[in-house]
């Protein structure tokens, strides 16, 4: 809990029973049955893509909230957070420990492999072993995209020790490409629910799994919670030099395929098919 000094905050008691503290835009609750931390930023902005995120940069006090966002990932805690597409469960990709837990809780089978996410292009080479010319990672990101490629020796041999490969996200969000910044390594992410239920749009509705969590980052609904809203990135598999592989077609596949066919000569792997 923040201490009085530091936030500055009155306090009221609800008739449920949650503690609120607030600063300015920062809404802090303590859910006594839950025992789960809610950091809540206000207010929602649409990004290009239509879909609701934070505009942290015009929030003087977003940074309160990724100070102890950073602070909860660096001690190996797990937290959600909202995502350009949706809510997401978050650790350091080079904390072993953490990502046993997010498999643990979301009930995840252990090949199914995490995806990181880094905060600018520049942070791609360190991770991974990039064989497509940097302005085509440029023309897709930041975006609803995660780009599979070849891992490099840098990244955490416990995560996805079972392929070569690795996804690779810079989410249109300010807030989360800052938050990988401050951490210094890549977030290992993926989406904020049980193994084999419906993709997130809201933080009630992975509530089941609050407990679990050191923390909850409410940033509002995203999108509009319609089928179309919940397809999650498109994850594109570029490993091979000359052709792309569609894994998931997800949220911006016609868009993506259309950068990689016409501006790159890119070809479809039959395997995508």
């Amino acid at each position: 809990m923040l201490s009085a000094r530091t936030l500055r905050f009155s306090r009221s008691v609800s008739e449920s029973g949650r503690c609120r503290r607030r600063l300015g835009i920062i809404s802090m609750i303590m859910c006594e049955e839950l025992r789960t931390r809610v950091l809540r930023l206000e207010p929602r902005a649409a990004n290009a893509n239509g879909l609701s995120a934070l505009r942290w940069r015009d929030q003087p006090d977003s940074s309160k909230v990724l100070e102890i966002t950073a602070k909860a990932l660096k001690e190996g805690e797990v937290v959600a957070v909202p995502t350009d597409t949706l809510y997401g469960l978050a650790c350091l990709a080079q904390n072993s420990e953490a990502i046993k837990k997010v498999y643990d809780m979301k009930g995840r089978n252990g090949k199914k492999p995490l995806a990181i996410c880094v905060g600018e292009i520049e942070d791609i080479y360190r991770y991974c072993k990039v064989t497509v010319p940097e302005s085509l990672l440029r023309d897709l990101l930041p975006g609803p995209v995660t780009l599979v490629l070849e891992r490099s020796e840098t990244l955490n041999e416990d995560l996805n020790p079972f392929t070569p490969l690795v996804g690779v996200r810079i989410p249109d969000s300010g807030f989360i490409r800052q938050l990988s910044q401050m951490c210094g390594e890549p977030l290992a992410l993926t989406s904020a629910n049980v193994s084999s239920h419906r993709s997130t749009v809201a933080v009630h509705e992975f509530r089941d799994l609050w407990p679990r969590l050191g923390l909850v980052v409410d940033g509002g609904q995203i999108g509009d919670r319609s089928p179309q809203s919940r397809l999650g990135s498109t994850v594109i598999d570029l490993s091979v030099p000359g052709k792309y592989r569609i894994i998931r077609p997800g949220c911006a596949l016609s868009s993506t395929t259309d950068v990689l066919k016409l501006q790159y000569n890119l070809l479809q792997d039959a395997a995508g098919h």
